[in-house]
């Protein structure tokens, strides 16, 4: 039977307002995004400037010469090329462990090794470097780069491992191997790879070929600056434009509905962890090729635990990594040049830290809350 003109008319009528109702639909969950995001960005602004509030309230408390001090404070690391290009130079490590970190949230995995595995990811490449002292400076670079993030993989992935095989939390599991990474990573430090000439605890210095250029002198930033601007990218169009970005964000949003949709949870219960670790033992492997040059014994307190700091702040967002880990670099550079130039301790830099990770953390739970409230009770 031959469909009539009127049949044709009304099927294209149909498809006409199924197409319609697609396209609102599409441009409600633009609007729902542009809401969020704007949300986010008020709300981040808000913690930003009551943490700020709280530094300018506890200097007027701490200092003799408040206005002396909140200049140094806010204003110290442009002072000159020196502090700012320091400044930038400290935000790269913690900008590629919050990238690690941000892989792992993604996919609903709690990487908090990050100290441990940046500490070995940064042994592992001195003593690639040491063990090749005439080897091409590029190519040595590559291989010492690769073994760090080979050994930061390794112990991130084994908590992925355990959450796979026995349902071990990785929260502990990660905390604790990180734990025991330190004590190892520091008996070789100061046992078969400590160097006796050096007044430092810390091993035997790399070869010049191996160091990382310098490329806003007379400061430390050097292109491992460069290579965390790459790294971003590349992880962006991981997360959102590869089959794997799209598992991982799946199994974050709803485990059980990516493991009926056909998606193996098991892989992205190792995979995601083993980026992060190799993200965060990157991370080490640059600070010893183009800031220390050696090991030095505990360099690495505090970089995980800001690299999470970022991951917080920049909402689990990759590009919005360097941002915040540059955030954290300059409230660093300016307590200590409030240090220097003034009389107030480094540790306010740590008490402000702290309060932005508090009320950023708390806004996360809120958010967290809320939705799970939505829905429970979709009305």
């Amino acid at each position: 039977m031959q469909p009539t003109a009127d049949h044709k008319i009304g099927a294209v009528s149909r498809i006409k307002s199924l197409n319609l109702g697609l396209i609102r639909i599409l441009k409600m969950e633009r609007r729902g995004k542009l809401s969020n995001f704007l949300a986010t960005t008020f709300g981040l602004a808000v913690t930003l400037g009551v943490a700020y509030l709280l530094a300018i309230i506890l200097i007027f408390f701490l200092s003799k010469d408040p206005g002396r001090t909140i200049y140094y404070f806010f204003l110290g690391p442009f002072t000159n090329m020196y502090y700012f290009g320091n400044m930038l130079n400290a935000s790269v490590p913690v900008a590629l462990a919050g990238l690690g970190i941000i892989i792992a949230f993604k996919s609903s995995m709690f990487n908090l090794g990050g100290e441990g595995q940046i500490y070995s990811g940064a042994l592992v490449v001195t003593a690639v470097c040491l063990a090749l002292p005439g080897m091409n400076g590029y190519l040595g670079v590559f291989l010492g780069l690769a073994a760090g993030m080979a050994a930061g993989g390794i112990l991130a992935g084994l908590s992925g491992f355990l959450k796979m095989k026995w349902g071990t939390n990785e929260l502990i599991s990660s905390f604790m191997i990180s734990g025991a990474a330190v004590l190892i990573v520091n008996y070789f430090i100061t046992g078969p790879m400590d160097d006796p000439i050096n007044n430092l605890l810390a091993t035997c210095r790399v070869g010049d070929q191996y160091c990382l250029m310098r490329i806003f002198r007379p400061s430390n930033l050097n292109i491992g600056a460069v290579l965390a601007i790459l790294m971003t990218g590349l992880v962006y169009f991981l997360m959102y434009y590869t089959r794997w970005g799209y598992e991982i964000r799946m199994c974050g949003e709803n485990r059980e509905f990516a493991r009926y949709g056909g998606i193996n949870i098991s892989v992205y219960m190792v995979l995601p962890m083993i980026l992060s670790g190799a993200l965060q033992g990157l991370a080490g492997g640059v600070v010893v090729l183009g800031t220390h040059h050696m090991v030095i014994k505990e360099f690495t307190i505090g970089i995980g635990w800001k690299g999470i700091a970022v991951a917080l702040v920049a909402r689990n967002q990759p590009l919005g990594a360097i941002p915040a880990a540059i955030l954290f670099a300059y409230l660093d550079a300016g307590a200590k040049a409030a240090m220097i130039h003034s009389d107030v301790t480094y540790e306010i830099s740590s008490i402000i830290q702290s309060i932005i990770f508090y009320l950023v953390t708390a806004q996360a739970i809120y958010s967290f809350v809320s939705r799970r409230r939505k829905e429970k009770d979709p009305a």
